[in-house]
């Protein structure tokens, strides 16, 4: 091999070590690059996780913990937290729907369970008799129900539901869509009794009494 043969081939030699040198830096930037993207996406979700999580449900107002108690109230607990539906407040279907699936806890006795569950549907169904304390401080009485409603695919859902006076406790109290209302229990020498709160949205998120 003569000199100019030796000096291709060093030189082919040299820019194949090159490239691979450089095809190596370039693929190491391609995972920097990829890993502070995926790093940015993180906190991002991060951020809207923090800024969209509901806050937690605040404590019962003391207006409401005065009047329970005026009544020797006890045992008081929270039911659910809920934005009213178009069919909460509609004077046709007259009922408060408590889903099941946003029951924050049992607020019922096994006894009291048992009872409501005799009931096949809504057209004929056991129902109680309960105290309720409206939004306004106003004592009143409601029946409580369990429905089950039967969906098009053929499966049920099935909900507790206030009904009877419930279109006069809309109407007394100027409820509305899309409002936040929460549904607190008690209990008056073991009988079961409730309490309506009205809510609104503060600034930061959080709820305060209407």
């Amino acid at each position: 091999m003569d000199v100019v043969d030796g000096e291709m081939k060093i030189e082919k030699e040299y820019d194949q070590g090159f490239r691979v040198e450089h095809e190596g830096d370039d693929h190491q930037s391609r995972l920097l690059e990829g890993s502070k993207i995926k790093k940015k996406k993180q906190k991002m979700a991060i951020r809207c996780d923090q800024q969209y999580t509901t806050p937690p449900p605040p404590d019962l107002p003391i207006k409401f913990r005065k009047r329970i108690r005026a009544f020797g109230g006890s045992d008081i607990a929270l039911v659910i937290q809920k934005c009213l539906f178009k069919t909460d407040v509609s004077s046709g279907h007259n009922r408060l729907s408590i889903p099941f699936n946003q029951i924050q806890q049992t607020f019922l006795t096994p006894q009291e369970t048992e009872f409501l569950n005799l009931g096949d549907n809504k057209k004929k169904c056991s129902e109680m008799e309960v105290m309720l304390i409206e939004p306004s401080l106003r004592r009143g009485t409601i029946s409580l129900r369990k429905w089950e409603m039967k969906k098009a695919s053929g499966s049920a859902t099935s909900m507790y539901v206030l009904v009877g006076q419930w279109n006069s406790v809309a109407w007394r109290n100027a409820l509305r869509e899309d409002e936040t209302v929460q549904l607190w229990s008690f209990r008056i020498n073991s009988k079961l009794c409730l309490a309506l709160v009205k809510r609104r949205a503060k600034s930061n998120g959080y709820f305060i009494e209407f």
